[in-house]
């Protein structure tokens, strides 16, 4: 059968991480030992209370409902135990019909953008920035202006920027603080200032707040509904996947402004089906348990940030470390100045080290690379002796 694409599929540029993966199996096949920083997908194992709640939950005989569908049946006590880490977190109130769990944010990512978005409207998404943002804008059948990020206004966007036919225009802005790739941090005045562009030009703000958890030294990332009225033009969406390692588990919420949180509600309703119930009930624990779990996990990553960082700059290499997320994002050598690429592919041929190019997350990211924090201590100690050894 000759099947063609659709152009929808046509449009998407090459998925950052697949074409990753496939370099690191071609060289695996080979017989070569690689070292891959390059996908941040974490190694620890989820924390055992949040595993034995899903455990009981899926033994449970007395649960009638463990095996059907999680949107038809959900767990009430999920979204309860959301409202109460928001509460907790960053004394924000919200309402059950502003609370809506999902599997995961990349899953809803997307699916938003098909709640919100039709042919021909304008996404605005920050460069560099996460690549699902513009497939959101894709899959609709919308269009992207890309918002650049600069080292120079410390990876923050500058709103006087966007032209004001893209503001005129434009249905969604997205934010991602702290930042992947970036590592940048945003203060809450930040927050207010992007909610009062909202206001003005009437656009839905949707903050990927996925590394809020994933903090050291004591600093703590804001919420975007920490600003007052910000419900009325903004959402958030927040995941379990890298605050307490439950990648796989796909579970999450968006929370805020309530026509945005139904409008993605009437798309999951036709086009998924839930997280499971016991999956649900494990969000539960997570989330009632946030604040010692999460200070266990970053410990770690704590410590492999400054390996990272201290060898690195040891050698000499230009590293700043990194107040939040799980990793480090820094300038390639100068003499790769403007080809992020090419340093990647010399890294990976010298010293059989995988790191994600920046070009790979938009024009913006030229110049630098990211290194991920998921891997133990060890595996990153080598990798870091294999880098400098090199001379690169």
């Amino acid at each position: 059968m000759d099947l063609e694409r659709s152009q929808r599929l046509r449009k998407l540029p090459p998925y950052l991480f697949a074409d990753l993966r496939r370099k690191i199996a071609a060289r695996r096949q080979r017989g070569e030992k690689i070292i891959s920083l390059g996908i941040g997908d974490p190694d620890m194992p989820t924390p055992d209370p949040v595993v034995e709640r899903m455990c009981s939950a899926v033994a449970d005989a007395s649960d009638a409902d463990r095996h059907r569908y999680g949107n038809d049946n959900p767990v009430a006590e999920l979204s309860e135990a959301f409202a109460d880490f928001y509460s907790r977190r960053w004394s924000v109130k919200l309402s059950d019909n502003q609370i809506l769990p999902t599997m995961g944010s990349k899953d809803a990512i997307v699916k938003l953008g098909l709640a919100v978005l039709n042919a021909g409207d304008i996404g605005i998404a920050p460069v560099p920035g996460y690549p699902t943002y513009n497939i959101s804008h894709v899959f609709a059948g919308a269009v992207t202006h890309q918002l650049p990020l600069r080292p120079e206004n410390d990876w923050l966007p500058d709103f006087d920027e966007i032209p004001h036919e893209v503001r005129r225009l434009a249905k969604v802005l997205w934010l991602n603080y702290p930042n992947n790739p970036t590592t940048a941090v945003a203060p809450l005045e930040f927050f207010e200032r992007a909610v009062d562009f909202a206001r003005e030009n009437d656009i839905l703000i949707v903050h990927d707040a996925a590394y809020t958890e994933n903090t050291f030294d004591g600093y703590e990332a804001p919420s975007i509904l920490q600003v007052s009225g910000a419900d009325e033009t903004a959402v958030e969406m927040f995941s379990l996947s890298k605050a307490f390692n439950m990648t796989g588990w796909r579970v999450g919420a968006m929370v805020g402004n309530a026509e945005a949180v139904d409008a993605l509600s009437a798309v999951k309703d036709n086009v998924d089906n839930g997280t499971l119930r016991a999956v649900q009930f494990a969000a539960v624990e997570a989330l009632n348990r946030a604040e010692e779990l999460r200070d266990r996990i970053n410990e770690v990553y704590q410590k492999r940030r400054d390996l990272v960082v201290e060898r690195l700059s040891a050698a000499g290499w230009d590293v700043t470390s990194p107040k939040a997320t799980i990793y480090v994002w820094a300038p390639v050598p100068e003499r790769f100045a403007g080809d992020s690429g090419r340093f990647a592919e010399e890294l990976l041929d010298k010293a059989g080290v995988v790191v994600t190019p920046g070009r790979g997350y938009g024009q913006w990211g030229e110049g630098y690379f990211r290194i991920s924090l998921t891997y133990p201590e060890g595996v990153l100690s080598e990798a870091m002796d294999r880098i400098v050894q090199t001379g690169i």
